[in-house]
């Protein structure tokens, strides 16, 4: 049985035709720099009205509450780089090992914070009305954060949806919690950690039920 070269070359011109370009995504880490510099500028609007006065003050009478901070800031670059990368086909998940070790440091410093007999400068114990509030804040600034990640990561491949959006749900309340810092007048108190701990916990919760879905839709 004969074949005809140009009914072969016909049929590739026709199904050619039908192709749209892709675009090439932009590699994980100028990814990640993007969704900060939104990080960043929603940090410059808050020292704006608030200033960076009080809080330095905070960190300087009380180094742990700025080893908490670092680590809530070093656990948010690193879950969305690794959200990134997990978003990109054939990518080891030992990637979600990498906010650990700020995971820990905020943890760790914020529960040595409790142990505190003093109080640090320009601040008070939160009570269980102002705990509610940070609580509203972690995920008042979460929802965005988290929605603007898995819009950039939806033209991305994640092979695994549900891992990839537990870094989005980490990096987003890390994010928040360490925007709170800027307008935080608490001191570490064990109301003030369980409720940062539940704010994180339902802002994760969340992302896996919700972005989990939206990621997995390829």
């Amino acid at each position: 049985m004969s074949s005809d070269p140009r009914r072969h070359e016909a049929l590739i011109d026709a199904l050619g035709a039908e192709l749209t370009p892709v675009r090439r995504l932009l590699p994980p880490w100028l990814r990640t720099l993007g969704w900060l510099f939104v990080v960043m500028a929603i940090a410059a609007g808050l020292l704006m009205r608030y200033g960076d006065q009080p809080m330095l003050r905070r960190w300087a009478g009380a180094p742990d509450l700025a080893w908490a901070a670092a680590g809530a800031v070093f656990t948010a670059v690193c879950a969305a780089w690794c959200a990134f990368v997990l978003g990109v086909p054939g990518r080891s998940r030992a990637w979600a090992w990498l906010p650990v070790p700020g995971l820990l440091l905020w943890i760790g410093a914020s529960g040595l914070g409790c142990l505190r007999t003093w109080l640090a400068p320009d601040t008070d114990i939160a009570t269980l009305h102002q705990s509610v509030d940070c609580l509203v804040f972690i995920i008042s600034f979460s929802v965005p954060l988290s929605i603007l990640m898995v819009w950039l990561l939806r033209r991305a491949c994640p092979l695994r949806p549900a891992l990839t959006a537990v870094m989005v749900g980490l990096a987003s309340a890390a994010a928040s919690a360490s925007l709170l810092e800027i307008c935080h007048n608490f001191d570490a108190a064990a109301t003030d950690l369980l409720t940062h701990a539940l704010a994180v916990a339902i802002v994760v919760g969340v992302n896996v039920a919700m972005g989990g879905r939206l990621l997995s839709r390829h």
